[in-house]
């Protein structure tokens, strides 16, 4: 299999999408944790001590995500270096480890969405009661 210098560019655009996505992910939850913390200190109460928890792991997941893209996003880059350099092997080497960092990355932001949707279900579940 032959890979041309533009083949691991074509990850640039993705990555930087996903990466963009988990930082505004990342600052949403801050912020609704500011809010709780703020909340708790006023009101001790075992659900938001509860709900901070569940907010952490995320933060900690996201986390994650982000290391997982921004190592993709090196990965490639490095490829392209070694691949300019006219090292064919290396550079298809480097290229599929970006593309498992990305899968990982992935992977990890699906295992996030899934607490956060259990955590909506649960939040709403008392509606539904109703």
């Amino acid at each position: 299999m032959i890979l041309t210098i533009e083949t691991p560019a074509l990850l640039f655009s993705a990555t930087a999408l996903i990466l963009l996505a988990y930082t505004n992910r990342f600052l949403t939850i801050a912020q609704i944790i500011r809010n709780l913390k703020k909340t708790y200190d006023e009101k001790e109460s075992k659900s938001i001590l509860i709900q901070i928890k569940n907010l952490n792991l995320r933060l900690t997941l996201i986390r994650y995500m982000q290391l997982a893209g921004v190592f993709c996003l090196f990965l490639s880059v490095f490829a392209m270096l070694v691949l300019f350099l006219e090292q064919q092997f290396l550079g298809l080497v480097l290229f599929g480890a970006s593309l498992l960092a990305l899968l990982v990355s992935l992977g990890i932001s699906l295992w996030e969405i899934s607490i956060s949707v259990n955590a909506l279900r649960f939040h709403l579940k008392d509606l539904a009661d109703k």
